[in-house]
């Protein structure tokens, strides 16, 4: 009795927000039924999918094997700046959308779950954040991405191996080699960790940021990765243009 009550109770306080305060697709803007969350039916179907973890050689992989001997690339949809889809990275980069994030990790991992190259990887480790910045934003939108992802892996989430070694420069207004300058040497393994890892036999990594534009930040991150012993993959939400 006491469980059905309390289901109802539950039922309508959730009523009652959608009466005041109803949910909008983050995409279109259009009213949310109450089986739907964060992104329509309709924008979800017609999410723009890159299909990279079908391919090997996908253009993600291209773009990070000039950079670093990468194991293996794939992305979940194209990110443009005039697509309506570029609000998905912003909500849940600037918006505090972590719950999407991580179903939108989710929907990334079951994905790289049927690639060979993806299902070797034993632990997914976020792109990490400046702790001024997190204090800032309040969450690491790649932790969030990677939480869902790992979930869909069925492989922990791993945020002690890589630091931030320092604060840098937002990626997004930087272009071409200043990116590239702005993240070197910014982060670094920490050394129990990794070797802690290692014990446990740890040899292949999945690493996880929001979006792949050109390479910089990713690889960054892999250099002291691959310095440590280990094999990197990477995984994004989004594949922009340069």
């Amino acid at each position: 009795m006491g469980g059905c009550f309390s289901q109802q109770w539950f039922s309508s306080l959730q009523g009652l927000r959608e009466l005041f305060f109803p949910r909008r697709c983050i995409v279109c803007g259009r009213f949310l039924t109450a089986d739907e969350a964060d992104v329509c039916t309709a924008c979800r179907e017609d999410l723009p999918m890159t299909y990279q973890w079908d391919i090997v050689q996908n253009a993600a992989f291209e773009r990070l094997a000039r950079r670093f001997d990468v194991e293996a690339a794939a992305t979940l949809f194209f990110f443009g700046a005039e697509s309506d889809y570029r609000k998905i990275i912003y909500g849940i980069k600037y918006g505090g959308r972590r719950e999407l994030a991580r179903r939108m990790g989710f929907e990334l991992g079951t994905r790289l779950a049927g690639n060979r190259d993806f299902r070797r990887c034993q632990a997914v480790i976020p792109v990490p954040l400046h702790p001024l910045r997190r204090w800032t934003r309040g969450y690491n939108q790649a932790e969030e991405i990677a939480c869902g992802l790992a979930a869909a892996l069925g492989v922990p989430p791993e945020t002690a191996l890589l630091r931030r070694s320092r604060y840098t420069k937002t990626q997004t207004r930087l272009h071409g080699a200043a990116k590239t300058k702005n993240v070197q040497g910014a982060f670094r393994v920490d050394p129990g960790r990794a070797a802690a890892l290692q014990a446990a036999g740890v040899r292949h990594v999945l690493l996880i940021d929001d979006v792949l534009t050109s390479g910089s930040t990713l690889a960054a991150c892999a250099a002291p990765l691959t310095k440590a012993g280990f094999r990197v993959a990477c995984a994004t939400l989004a594949f922009a243009g340069t």
